[in-house]
């Protein structure tokens, strides 16, 4: 027949540790079970008590200090060795981070780079300017030229002149007009925005 008893009480019938106990229920060398957070033991009925004799040892003072200061020095060694350990795994760790952030800072200035030709090349292509390649290096054009390329590209008399004189009220840069002479000037530029 089987008991149920506390961990203490198994600890003081086997005549073992608290931790041997536990140890022993970890590794199912002892059966247990847990009640409300507790755990309890099952012991044979036919287990006897096995009390610890007492002996008392007269250690001096100086022996016990003595062992106090081994298991200090002990756990000072022990110490170190999981600092210097723990420095090595940090070091390595900022060297991994550091090196992950070179390749991604490599990688976004090949894109911006990517990125930049890119809007070059289309630059290039779509801000052509109204005149052929010989008269297109004048800085201005006239006002037929003008006209002429806002019919090709399907405005009428009326909308080429509402669009001429939004573009002065507006201050529009490629536009410039002297109200004394009344005469207006054309920046040869890029005039896709007005079509």
């Amino acid at each position: 027949m089987e008991r149920l008893v506390t961990t203490a009480q198994a600890a003081q019938i086997l005549g073992l540790s608290l931790q041997g106990v536990h140890y022993r229920i970890k590794h199912n060398q002892l059966k247990s079970l847990k009640k409300s957070g507790k755990t309890y033991v099952y012991i044979s009925d036919h287990v006897e008590t096995k009390e610890e004799p007492k002996v008392e040892i007269q250690e001096s003072p100086n022996e016990t200090l003595r062992e106090v200061i081994e298991v200090k020095n002990e756990q000072i060694v022990l110490l170190k060795k999981n600092i210097k350990w723990m420095k090595k795994q940090y070091g390595s760790e900022i060297s991994r981070l550091e090196k992950n952030q070179k390749r991604i800072i490599g990688v976004f200035n090949r894109e911006i780079e990517l990125l930049q030709s890119a809007f070059n090349e289309m630059r290039s292509v779509y801000k052509q300017p109204i005149l052929p390649k010989a008269e297109a290096e004048e800085k201005f054009i006239s006002l037929q030229a003008f006209s002429l390329y806002l019919k090709k590209n399907n405005k009428s008399e009326k909308e080429i002149k509402l669009i001429i004189l939004k573009a002065i009220q507006n201050r529009d840069d490629r536009f410039i007009y002297n109200k004394k002479d009344k005469k207006l000037l054309i920046i040869n530029s890029d005039f896709s925005d007005l079509i």
